[in-house]
């Protein structure tokens, strides 16, 4: 009895080892097609950052890439824009006209400045970043750069966009006159000063067109002809 025993016992062990080791291998095949959809996943993600900026960029940084686009078109803000009405009403439509365009020229010369520091963020994008962002909503990737790249694009924008404001004489007017009105509650402070105020609003058109993209590609991944697009976010 006790032999009989024993020898099921033994043979008991191989079943029991070749069981163990099918789970550690189903294990480790799991875990590898993880750390391969991550890895898809980043490319994905860095090819559909990659493509959103430069269509955004070349969009954009070019002549009328904002004067000519209503999407993006800087105009005065606020109170600003009712003070043009009246001064186009007295003749000066030419003066006022001058300063919207050299607001948006100002955007339009800035923005190519920004393909280094987008495609810095691309590079520098981890496998946590990439994975959040195939999650995420239909922005995620418009929200990534902005978080990594708004603050430096700002200080790179702003003394370019005032080097083509100050060649408008009506720009040192605005500031004085957007001054006055934003102590009275008129503008709005971070709008008191035309080139913060064009670098925001270039930054806005700037995240808006990539978000554009951003929603072309996850609406029709197959379209744009790639095939990590397509498997990354064909099936979300």
């Amino acid at each position: 009895m006790l032999r009989r025993q024993f020898t099921t016992c033994l043979m008991a062990v191989p079943v029991l080892y070749v069981a163990r080791t099918a789970a550690f291998t189903a294990l480790a095949g799991a875990a590898n097609a993880w750390a391969l959809g991550e890895s898809e996943a980043a490319a994905g993600v860095r090819e559909a950052l990659s493509r959103g900026a430069d269509a955004a960029v070349s969009l954009l940084g070019r002549p009328d890439g904002f004067l000519g686009n209503p999407q993006v078109r800087i105009p005065l803000p606020g109170a600003l824009e009712s003070a043009a009405s009246m001064l186009r009403a007295i003749g000066q439509e030419q003066r006022v006209d001058e300063l919207v365009t050299a607001m948006n020229r100002a955007a339009e010369s800035a923005v190519p400045e920004a393909r280094p520091l987008l495609v810095n963020a691309v590079r520098s994008m981890s496998v946590e970043d990439a994975v959040r962002i195939v999650r995420g909503g239909d922005t995620s990737v418009t929200d990534f750069f902005a978080g990594k790249t708004r603050e430096p694009l700002a200080q790179k924008f702003l003394p370019l966009v005032a080097a083509q404001t100050q060649k408008v004489a009506l720009a040192a007017k605005y500031n004085a006159v957007a001054g006055r009105g934003a102590s009275f509650g008129l503008i709005r402070q971070e709008d008191a000063n035309v080139e913060q105020y064009v670098t925001r609003k270039a930054l806005d058109g700037l995240y808006l067109m990539i978000g554009q993209e951003e929603k072309k590609i996850r609406q029709d991944p197959v379209g744009t002809g790639s095939a990590i697009l397509k498997a990354v976010f064909g099936g979300r």
